[in-house]
């Protein structure tokens, strides 16, 4: 399914045409659906990996732009060792690195913490050059940007993207709320099984783990 696939088929299911729903409107129900989709599941089509280099004396590192969830974060030195870096609060890193730019303190990094979504801050600072290996999840473009754009969501789960960008849209033409309750039960139901393809079949041995069990929405694993 495309862009301009779901656009008409958001303007079919609300039986509203061009001039209720504007190409506009559409784009922005979309994108707030996408948002919402990648906020709420971590989608393996998004896996990425990204190097950075640190430079001793220098207490911060880029890292790429659209960056959405970290997976692990770790660090190589000199004879090839890996160590993981553990994540901290940018507070923790200038308390435990109060004067992270005297050479006294330069040392191998341990930590690292957010300053802003292009930068983090290592500490200690780093005494060489070491290698930063970045696991993370990365916001794909989205799909409005064309009427024959697609994503691994437009195409692989279609059905979520359509249920989630109806409870936009009956939002935002103030529906009935027993339509928007509809849409979001079929939302929730559409995630619960791609969060399952996701994070349950794609990342399991069948043989080992036994097959992923889906308990009936509502009740809890024991």
């Amino acid at each position: 399914m495309n862009y301009g696939d779901l656009r008409d088929q958001i303007r079919n299911y609300a039986e509203l045409d061009s001039n209720m729903l504007s190409d506009t409107t559409v784009s922005i129900i979309v994108q707030n659906t996408e948002n919402r989709i990648y906020r709420e599941l971590n989608i393996d089509a998004y896996k990425l990996y990204a190097s950075a280099v640190t430079i001793s004396g220098t207490s911060t590192i880029s890292v790429p732009s659209g960056l959405r969830n970290i997976r692990y974060v770790e660090m190589i030195d000199g004879s090839g060792t890996v160590a993981n870096l553990l994540e901290k609060d940018s507070s923790y890193l200038a308390e435990y690195s109060p004067t992270p730019g005297s050479s006294t303190y330069y040392a191998e990094p341990k930590y690292y913490a957010t300053w802003n979504d292009t930068t983090w801050f290592v500490a200690p600072t780093p005494d060489s050059s070491y290698i930063i290996n970045i696991a993370y999840y990365k916001q794909p473009a989205t799909i409005t940007s064309s009427t024959t754009s697609t994503s691994y969501v437009s195409v692989y789960a279609q059905d979520l993207l359509l249920y989630g960008s109806l409870v936009e849209t009956y939002k935002y033409i103030k529906g009935p709320d027993n339509m928007i309750a509809v849409y979001e039960q079929s939302y929730q139901q559409a995630k619960q099984s791609f969060g399952v393809e996701q994070i349950g079949r794609r990342r399991r041995d069948e043989y080992l783990d036994g097959e992923v069990r889906i308990l009936p929405q509502g009740q809890q694993q024991g």
